[in-house]
């Protein structure tokens, strides 16, 4: 672990608790259109994939489709922001991370994630944050994680990637950087936490 250089993160379940805010923020959209809430199984999927894939999951026929994608186009993400539950070492944790390491997101959200760093003051921590957005395949392709190793110049092994999924799970291993499992012992990793503290022995901060 001594070579490792860049420290990245998954948002949802690992920075933030995010189960009520997305819920909410699905459901705003289903009723919209007069459709039931958001079943277990369907927030299964919407947890970890792209607001796009998600939409075409609980959308199926197109026309239905497009007009979703248009209204949610319209929404504004701060009324779920009250919903939300960071993490609660992860400032001790960033700051600690200074200035032996950097810090970096890779998230399958996509334009909410920067609102959602600036409404709790979490901007400055972050050397770099890659949405849905900044790749052409987001996870479970590696391309996020490529896309940090590329901008740190690094190599896969010198990277620690902290996710709770198994597209997090998937990106990690094909980006071929060391995987870290929060709160979720059902996946393959090199290391299992439970909290963002229980990082530290491992990084030795």
């Amino acid at each position: 672990m001594k070579d490792i250089k860049v420290v990245v993160f998954d948002c949802d379940g690992v920075l933030f608790d995010t189960i009520k805010a997305n819920i909410a923020y699905y459901n705003q959209i289903l009723d919209h259109f007069s459709k039931p809430g958001v079943t277990p199984e369907q927030f299964a999927y919407i947890h970890m994939h792209t607001v796009d894939n998600s939409l075409s999951f609980l959308f199926e026929d197109t026309e239905t489709l497009e007009k979703a994608q248009a209204y949610r186009k319209k929404m504004t993400y701060l009324p779920f922001l009250k919903y939300m539950e960071m993490e609660p070492y992860l400032k001790p944790l960033l700051q600690k991370l200074r200035p032996k390491y950097k810090a970096a997101i890779a998230t399958n959200r996509s334009d909410t994630i920067n609102r959602l760093l600036v409404e709790y003051n979490l901007t400055e921590y972050f050397d770099l944050v890659v949405s849905a957005f900044d790749v052409a395949r987001p996870k479970p392709y590696p391309d996020p994680l490529i896309k940090i190793l590329e901008h740190f110049k690094i190599e896969p092994r010198q990277a620690i990637y902290v996710g709770d999924s198994e597209l997090d799970e998937k990106a990690a291993r094909e980006a071929e950087v060391i995987f870290v499992a929060y709160n979720n012992k059902s996946l393959k990793a090199d290391f299992y936490i439970n909290n963002l503290e229980e990082l530290e022995a491992i990084l030795v901060v």
